[in-house]
């Protein structure tokens, strides 16, 4: 195999002869990818040179030169008028260290004084996720949001329960929804777990055992926004848990939103026909002019599985590697990359779907006529009459019998008609009523429409504060 251009003096170093062979070049240059990772690196740039030249590491002319020419290169970043374009350069950490020395000569040469590519990229990757975290607990935010709007609209609506896809107990339909506040919540507690432990500095640690001058950590930690320095240089240019706790709340988070976007393909479904989906978020058939389809919460749903994928994948790399750096650790970024441009688009899927789906009282009203809803509360009944309890389960299991043997639902029953089959449920009409049994759900946590509409304000409170 050819070599590639002579990289005699640049990242190799003179150690060798001339630069890697293509193959090596094509499997090394990440480039493509961590281009992304520009503006936190010249972030962490910044405050390291600053530390070198207080420090009187470099002189401090150098470091005034450098900081002045790296400030310049963020902010053509940032409006996007400078990015990575030659193929050359290895990664984007090596593209700013040329771009620097192209613009301010010799001195450029200097900012890598003290430190190494392994705590480097280990700072640039911890402000990147510190700060697209940020967007994702925005979008949950909007997703929380939306959850309380249409749990307000449907004050009132009693749905079935499900349990084992079968219906179970009559149950609000704000309260179902409002589950999914809740999932989300742990979500949002998930990834602020992760950011306090991932909120220690690198920089200072060097390629395995620290650096031989003397560096300020802490004073780099502060201005970079982190706690405090890492404790351990070899754990520290070796870790990647803060990626793979990131990839974990990620994964979780999918997992709650395609369970989510389950639910709104099933009460979407002409089976259902629960709720019917706006046509921002819904497609029709290629064949079928009668179609509605609910594509934003299938793909939803599918892209779960890219974002489980990505949290495996890291967590294989890792599984055997000895401390401290290894290349494989090159394999962290585009997974989490990934899953990030996934979340952002999955989060605003869920919350328009939401926003631009209505959903139906009438229907609602239907599916409570099957699925003998109302047996629990007839058991409680007999509870409450001095009944044992599986004795009242067995006497409920009996007259649940008797209406299958004649193709009655338990809701197409009144007193009379249960009275004949057992003369204890005498009084239970109101047993009979979905919306009290509903309201007799009236404790913390339960279905009752006072505890609902307390959820509601609750989560209204909550989320002023955020979205303010």
């Amino acid at each position: 195999m050819s070599n590639a251009d002579d990289k005699r003096g640049g990242l190799w170093g003179a150690r060798f002869d001339g630069g890697p062979g293509d193959a090596l070049r094509w499997i090394g240059d990440s480039l493509i990818f961590d281009e992304r990772l520009a503006e936190h690196d010249l972030i962490g740039c910044i405050a390291h040179v600053r530390m070198l030249g207080a420090q009187g590491i470099i002189p401090k002319g150098d470091a005034r030169k450098i900081g002045a020419e790296l400030k310049r290169m963020l902010r053509e970043v940032i409006k996007g008028e400078l990015r990575p374009i030659d193929d050359d350069d290895e990664d984007v950490h090596g593209w700013i260290e040329r771009v620097l020395t192209e613009r301010v000569g010799e001195a450029g040469a200097r900012l890598h004084t003290a430190r190494s590519r392994n705590d480097q990229v280990a700072t640039a990757f911890r402000l990147y996720l510190r700060s697209e975290t940020q967007l994702v607990l925005g979008e949950i935010d909007e997703l929380q949001d939306a959850l309380v709007d249409q749990a307000e609209n449907v004050r009132g609506v009693v749905v079935p329960a499900y349990t084992h896809l079968q219906r179970g107990q009559p149950v609000l339909l704000g309260h179902h929804l409002l589950a999914y506040a809740e999932m989300l919540e742990r979500d949002r507690g998930r990834f602020g777990d992760q950011l306090r432990r991932m909120d220690e500095c690198p920089l200072g640690s060097g390629a395995a055992t620290g650096v031989p001058y003397p560096v300020d950590r802490d004073g780099v930690a502060e201005e970079l926004g982190f706690a405090r320095p890492t404790a351990n240089s070899m754990d520290t240019v070796a870790d990647r848990d803060f990626a793979a706790e990131w990839l974990s709340a990620a994964a979780i988070l999918s997992v709650h939103l395609s369970r989510l976007a389950e639910d709104v393909c099933l009460w979407a479904s002409s089976e259902w026909r629960l709720l019917r989906l706006g046509d921002e978020v819904s497609t029709g058939s290629s064949i079928m002019p009668q179609k509605r389809n609910p594509d934003g919460a299938e793909l939803v749903r599918g892209k779960t599985g890219r974002v489980v994928g990505h949290l495996t994948a890291l967590l294989t790399t890792m599984k055997g590697l000895p401390l401290t750096y290894n290349r494989d650790l090159q394999e962290d970024k585009e997974g989490v990359f990934d899953t990030i441009d996934t979340l952002l688009d999955t989060l605003p899927m869920m919350t328009a779907t939401l926003a631009y789906s209505t959903f139906d009282a009438d229907a609602a009203a239907r599916l409570l006529e099957g699925g003998h809803l109302l047996a629990t509360e007839l058991a409680d009944f007999l509870v409450g009459k001095g009944v044992p309890f599986r004795h009242a389960h067995e006497a409920v299991g009996d007259v649940i019998r008797r209406c299958e043997e004649r193709g009655l639902d338990l809701s197409q029953l009144d007193e009379s008609d249960l009275i004949a089959l057992h003369p204890r449920f005498e009084g239970c009409a109101g047993a009979l009523d979905f919306r009290a049994a509903v309201d007799r759900r009236d404790h913390v946590g339960g279905t009752a429409s006072k505890r609902v509409a307390q959820q509601i304000r609750r989560w209204r409170r909550r989320l002023a504060k955020r979205l303010a």
